[in-house]
């Protein structure tokens, strides 16, 4: 007699294998507008996201994120209280990946993934992103560039600057964005207000003090970039309009018109700046200036670019880059999928946007004809009634208008056109209305 218990057991009569555990997110920040938390349940509704941010981006969370957990920590909190926090939430539910969309934050997420063992950006490479003058010694340090700069303590340091490097020169936060603090010093009787505009204080920025560096003659471009394994892959290059007063941004234009050797000379120096700082994946923004002598770096961020230019690589080359570094976040390779959009036929199409930014102070009542611009889906007006006019930083801009044309210079003709017929209402210090 046969003694089936000795029989292999049927597979048909197997309990399924246990589904894996889904990633477990650990998200730091929560960007402007922009629901990062979506993206990554539209890849994986399983996913858990557990956040550690600043108590005043709690306005933006969503109930997309479904959060297992939220976690505030103020600005200024010690680095040992967030890895603690990191610490705890990881006891609970280990964390599987780390991410952060936006530029705030991002060495605390690099502090926490170096604690817990999850690959993130390294700390050192954050740190030589957002300081500015450490940016500065890397790159010189590397033989990638020698641009002149140092850190300034007083007035006294920014004129001794200028007789050793010459006028002009920038004056801006060793830390910062969106233009805030940045003056260009034409003379020695300029440094003392460009100290203290630099020293001023600007939304989410830590102070790390005041750097002064040589100013570079020529048209500035931005480099918008996806890395991955070390490997980096332009996506597209942005020409860039500033007002020469203070530095401020006041359109893009994309693809860039440019002769294909200062094409490939950008490329080729913004990959050697990515190298020399540690970049190993993610997008990047690098701003730079092409001089006689070839590019030179202003600076460079471990994000999308800014001021809608990740829309205009979107529409303009078919490039989704929050797609891709949202996929890129679940472990997927994506430089195939880029390089292959990049290299499809598609229809030549040019993006631009222009911003209007009056030198006015005062109080923002509104656009002079609001139903104008509410009928257009091409103009977005940027401040809220009631918000104070400074004349300083990217947060000043009023209104933006955004074109489409098959050529860079008609793209920025319509946009700059239709953002230059725009009026406004603002009341200044006398309480009596007036336009810009």
């Amino acid at each position: 007699m046969t003694d089936h218990t000795a029989l292999p057991t049927p597979l048909t009569d197997l309990a399924p294998a246990p589904t894996p555990p889904s990633d477990h997110f650990l998200m730091f920040a929560i960007g402007p507008k922009l629901d990062f938390a979506a993206r990554l349940r539209a890849l994986d509704e399983s996913a858990r996201i557990s956040v550690i941010c600043r108590p005043e981006h709690l306005a933006r969370i969503t109930e997309s994120g479904n959060y297992r957990r939220v976690v505030a920590v103020r600005q200024d909190g010690p680095m040992d209280e967030v890895l603690a926090l990191a610490r705890a939430v990881h006891a609970l539910e280990p964390v599987t990946r780390i991410t952060t969309f936006w530029e705030h934050d991002q060495d605390r997420a690099a502090a926490v993934g170096a604690a817990l063992g999850v690959a993130t950006h390294l700390p050192e490479t954050v740190s030589l992103v957002q300081d500015k003058h450490a940016m500065r010694e890397r790159l010189r340090a590397a033989g990638v560039e020698d641009t002149a700069a140092g850190r300034a303590y007083g007035e006294a340091d920014l004129l001794a600057f200028g007789e050793s490097a010459g006028y002009p020169f920038i004056v801006k936060p060793t830390a910062g964005t969106a233009s805030f603090g940045v003056t260009l010093v034409h003379s020695p009787q300029e440094a003392a207000e460009a100290y203290g505009r630099a020293t001023g204080d600007f939304p989410g920025i830590t102070r790390l003090g005041v750097l002064a560096e040589q100013y570079h003659e020529g048209p500035q471009y931005s480099v918008e970039a996806f890395s991955e394994a070390g490997e980096h892959v332009v996506v597209a290059v942005t020409r860039k309009y500033s007002d020469p007063e203070n530095m401020v941004e006041l359109g893009h234009v994309l693809p860039a018109p440019l002769e294909s050797a200062d094409r490939e000379a950008i490329g080729s120096h913004v990959a050697r700046v990515l190298d020399a700082l540690g970049v190993e994946f993610g997008p990047t923004h690098t701003e730079i200036v092409l001089t006689d002598e070839g590019p030179k770096i202003i600076e460079t961020h471990l994000r999308v670019g800014g001021d809608d230019i990740f829309n205009l690589v979107k529409d303009a080359v078919g490039v989704d880059m929050l797609d891709f570094q949202t996929r890129q976040t679940f472990g997927e390779k994506v430089l195939p999928d880029i390089r292959a959009i990049l290299e499809s036929d598609r229809e030549p199409r040019c993006e631009a946007i222009w911003y209007t930014a009056p030198k006015a102070h005062g109080t923002f009542v509104g656009p002079a004809d609001a139903d104008a611009v509410t009928r257009n889906p091409d103009i977005a007006v940027l401040l809220t009634p009631g918000s104070e006019l400074t004349g300083h930083g990217s947060f000043a801009r009023i209104a933006r208008a955004r074109a489409s044309a098959p050529t860079a210079a008609a793209a920025l003709e319509k946009a700059r056109s239709t953002v230059n017929a725009l009026s406004f209402l603002f009341t200044v210090s006398s309480d009596e209305p007036g336009t810009v």
